[in-house]
């Protein structure tokens, strides 16, 4: 039984089946009972979606041990519901009443149905006036509708499986493209719907059609086609995966394989636990035709002879030709049941497969009465092949040999099951050994509706249009930026009018028309769908995001400070560097470019782009350029620190460089050339002469002697410092030129990790240290703003806004105020309590105790702006 696509004709495997809800019915059929003897029912009432296959039943089940049945999902009814929260117990106490009130009522009605079906009683099948058997089976649910079921085994899955344990026939009632064949009788040559509506009608005139029930239904589509999915009785070649499935998971279990992230790993195992046998028959005009001979024989003397004829061929002696017998067996006992097309039983069909393409041999079999199948392999079958079958196999050669296994794949979520395990399981197979040793699960990038991107929709971003606004390593370092572990990456799409340069935001509406007006200017557009002469004159609208204006301005930052350095390094001469020549801010810098380099390796390693991307940029931006190029400009213009400055800068812009390379590599080439111009040989403990070009430079390894926990956590902590003071200046509006006064409550070992940067206060935010300390009070007339672990005040005198003061800090004592009435909201809730883990209820209360804490604080910095307004 096989997924059948009756628009494209072919079966498709499980995988390649999405399923939907769709509003449907439920319609309730009654079966009349033959011969009904006194006391028993005459009728058994069945529930289907699909009336038409009624047409095709071959039995009516019922439960072999209803009592026994409903006893059991009565306890677990039971055991759920004692354990359930509030908000679940009155459903299921509700499914509880209903199942005990199921047995007080049907119990004895099933175990008389259950004792006519082991007594061997018949029901007739309505419009086909057949007799069909009871038979007792687990499938037949006792608490549900009326505890029977039909039973159709060729349109059917589970039905199917019930066919098997009860050696059922099976009747096909399709045909290939969907309309009913023979074995419906009247019905036949009607389309499904048609006949769904015909049998429907007929069974309302019998008086047979009980109740017709709304009900929503999960039907199964075609992932190719999106036709709904008919099971399908069907002669297919499958593949059989149980070895193969188990090589697959061994190679992911013991490490062989890995998959990035490790989350997907899961989905892959899940998925080959399984072992489903993969159907790998489509009744396709495309793809590879399945290299397998059938010839049919009528008799035992017939296929004695074609094994004897099968014996004599030097491949089948070599192990380069199989062949395999089967024996016909009757599956429906219908008028014409497997004959062929003179009608005439086959008495076994022998099957023939050959290992390699072979002309001669072909034309032997074809000639001795054998016909090639004219099914097409499953196109995941045929990729599966890929990794090995690309480069020549299965003949040995050169390439195969040093290519495969291959190191990395790359790929997206929703193939992992249908190409990823199966080249797994292909290539440990047809070559013994894996064909990757890691796989990279990338995520999708959506439109910012979160639909996926696509070319007949319109709503992509042209990657041609954002280089030409935004560069391509803007492009390039966008995407790597956006590329987390956790989720797909939505990107909000823009037409930029080719008139004034506004960016438009792509709608759903506007994405589908042939022109656009732009909000602005007025001034129309042509978009992707211009077709008439008139659309196709306008000047066409590019299509971008607005999203990689953040690489640009990073390209553009780099690009600056690169300048800067390479304006700095006249008279630049390479030396050997020793730690005591450092200065505190090159042992910092130095310090986290070895932590850098390597959080960045590792991040590369395991394919967490966007951590890498960030961190690069945390380091260029803030740290690199936003501090150590403002903090070296004196050293630069000093000649006794000069020289040493320069080869600091050099020799980490060149660091830089290598690490941004991989993201951003045209400015990181131009740049390196400009640099070698400069300075050609860079380094701090063994200067070098630099390559060409940077794509052959060696990539950056950490410096374990650079690395100090001690100097990055002092840095910290003035880098905190720093930013509430320029907060404060910024939030006044004072000058840079003014020179301002400020102090800092916090403890005596964070006191000694900033009384040494006071000259970098000064010389970053023009201001002057008062003093540290535990015992700091924060002066009359302040502004204050809360770091971790310390208070900072500016005395802000000569340049307070009272009145502006008193406005931030009362809304920031409302915020307070409002998450303190959050928490306790939450702490005198008694199921929160109670039923929370006690680290979580303690976090809360924690968190509400710092909270008044604050406000208090607030409390005292108003009275204080009070008693100077």
């Amino acid at each position: 039984l096989v997924n059948w696509d009756t628009f494209l004709q072919t079966a498709v495997s499980d995988d390649e089946v999405f399923h939907e809800l769709v509003q449907g019915y439920f319609w309730h059929i009654r079966y009349p009972v033959i011969d009904p003897q006194p006391g028993e029912p005459t009728h058994v009432t069945v529930a289907t979606t699909r009336p038409e296959t009624m047409l095709g039943d071959t039995a009516v089940a019922v439960h072999p041990d209803p009592s026994a049945a409903l006893d059991k999902l009565a306890a677990e009814l039971s055991n759920r519901l004692e354990a359930a929260s509030p908000k679940d117990k009155e459903a299921l106490q509700s499914q509880l009443e209903d199942l005990q009130q199921q047995r007080k009522t049907m119990l004895p009605q099933l175990v008389q149905l259950r004792d006519m079906a082991l007594a061997g009683r018949q029901v007739r099948l309505p419009l086909m006036d057949r007799e069909i058997p009871l038979v007792a089976d687990v499938w037949a649910k006792p608490e549900m509708g009326s505890g029977c079921v039909k039973i159709t085994p060729a349109h059917d899955s589970n039905d199917y499986e019930v066919g098997l344990r009860q050696d059922l026939p099976m009747i096909n009632i399709l045909n290939r493209d969907g309309s009913l064949n023979n074995n419906a009788g009247s019905y036949r040559g009607l389309m499904i719907l048609e006949a769904r509506q015909r049998v429907v009608e007929d069974l309302q005139a019998a008086d047979l059609l009980v109740e017709i029930e709304d009900r929503e239904i999960d039907l199964a589509h075609s992932d190719r086609s999106k036709t709904p999915i008919e099971p399908y009785l069907a002669d297919q070649w499958f593949v059989k995966m149980d070895q193969l499935a188990q090589s697959a998971m061994d190679a992911v279990t013991d490490g062989q394989v890995k998959i990035f992230p490790t989350r997907y790993a899961k989905g892959y195992l899940d998925w080959l636990s399984e072992k489903r046998d993969w159907p790998v028959s489509r009744q396709l005009w495309w793809g590879h035709q399945i290299p397998i001979w059938s010839r049919s024989c009528d008799d035992q003397q017939q296929l004695e002879q074609a094994l004897e004829e099968l014996k004599q061929i030097p491949q089948v002696a070599a192990g380069q030709m199989a062949y395999q017998v089967e024996l016909n067996q009757v599956v429906a006992e219908l008028p014409g049941a497997d004959q062929d097309d003179d009608g005439q039983q086959t008495y076994a069909t022998v099957h023939v497969g050959i290992e390699a393409e072979d002309s001669t041999l072909e034309t032997e079999l074809e000639q001795g009465g054998y016909q090639r199948e004219e099914d097409v392999l499953d196109t995941w079958f045929s990729s599966a092949l890929w990794p090995h079958s690309t480069l020549g196999w299965p003949e040995k050669n050169p390439a195969l040999e040093r290519f495969y296994p291959t190191s990395t794949l790359i790929t997206s979520r929703d193939i992992i099951t249908l190409w990823v395990a199966r080249m797994v399981l292909m290539g440990i197979n047809n070559m013994g050994e894996i064909p990757f040793e890691q796989v990279f699960i990338h995520p999708k990038i959506l439109d910012g509706y979160g639909e996926t991107m696509s070319k007949s929709k319109g709503n992509g971003v042209d990657p041609l249009d954002v280089i030409e606004k935004f560069g391509p390593d803007a492009l390039r370092f966008g995407l790597v930026h956006l590329t987390t572990e956790t989720q797909d990456v939505r990107m909000p799409v823009q037409f930029e009018c080719p008139h004034c340069g506004t960016l438009i935001d792509q709608t759903k509406k506007n994405r589908e028309l042939p022109k656009v007006a732009c909000k602005k200017c007025s001034e129309e557009f042509s978009t992707q769908w211009a077709r008439s002469p008139e659309d196709q004159q306008l000047p066409r609208g590019p299509v971008v995001s607005e999203r990689f204006e953040v690489a640009r301005n990073f390209c553009n930052k780099l690009w600056n400070a690169a300048r800067f350095t390479l304006l700095n390094l006249e008279g630049y001469s390479p030396r050997q560097v020793t730690a005591d020549q450092l200065a505190f801010e090159d042992r910092w810098l130095l310090s986290r470019l070895s932590s850098v380099t390597e959080k960045v390796t590792q991040s590369l390693d395991t394919y967490q782009y966007a951590e890498a991307a960030r961190t690069l940029y945390d380091f260029a931006w803030d740290e690199f350029c936003s501090f150590y190029v403002e903090m070296g400009k004196s050293r630069l213009q000093n000649k006794d620190s000069r020289a040493v400055a320069q080869r600091v800068i050099a020799h980490c812009l060149d660091q830089i460089l290598r690490l941004l390379h991989p993201m951003i590599p045209f400015i990181t080439e131009e740049v390196w050339s400009l640099l070698r111009q400069v300075a050609p040989v860079r380094g701090l403990r063994d200067p070098q002469e630099a390559c060409e070009s940077i794509m052959t430079a060696a990539w950056p390894t950490p410096v374990e002697t650079d690395h100090d926990p001690e100097i990055e956590a002092q840095f910290a902590q003035f880098q905190s410092v720093l930013a509430a003071i320029r907060e404060i200046r910024s939030r006044q509006n004072i000058g840079p030129k003014e020179q301002i006064e400020f102090s800092v409550t916090c403890s005596d070992k964070i006191a000694s990790l900033l009384q040494p940067m006071e000259e970098f206060f000064q010389s970053m935010a023009n201001a002057r240290a008062i003093a540290w300390g535990p015992q700091v009070e924060p002066p009359t007339g302040c502004a204050t703003v809360r770091r971790e672990g310390v208070d900072v005040y500016v005395d802000l005198k000569d340049f307070i806004d009272v009145a502006a003061e008193i406005d931030r800090n009362q809304k920031l004592r409302d915020k307070l105020v409002a998450q303190i009435e959050g928490k306790e909201k939450k702490l005198t809730n008694e199921s929160f309590v109670s039923r929370a883990p006690e680290e979580v209820v303690q976090r809360e209360r924690d968190g509400l105790s710092k909270l008044r804490e604050e406000v208090l604080a607030v409390d005292n910095i108003l009275q204080e702006l009070s008693d100077l307004a």
